[in-house]
């Protein structure tokens, strides 16, 4: 492997990075969560839901603004697996 590459490799395992990567996720679950509730006129559950967001933005919002590339990269890792699960767990639960 390559510096470049172990270095990156050990920027993500980082305590902050899994930290970025989990509420990244956690974001856009909800959100891909809520978007399938309110489609499907689930409106209790979108209600709960849009609270949850709102309140995962705010632990979001100062630490990808001013991150670097590799938070970034993690981010948005993240945010696509959160929009995976999201659509998966409203399959499973409706």
């Amino acid at each position: 492997m390559d510096e470049a590459f172990q270095k990156g490799a050990r920027a993500i395992k980082s305590k902050g990075m899994k930290s970025l990567f989990f509420t990244a996720w956690l974001q856009v679950f909800l959100v891909a969560l809520n978007t399938w509730q309110i489609a499907n006129g689930k409106f209790v559950g979108a209600l709960l839901v849009g609270f949850g967001i709102s309140l995962a933005w705010t632990f979001n919002i100062k630490r990808i603004a001013i991150g670097n590339w590799a938070k970034r990269l993690v981010y948005s890792t993240g945010a696509c697996l959160g929009t995976a699960s999201g659509i998966l767990l409203a399959n499973w639960i409706y």
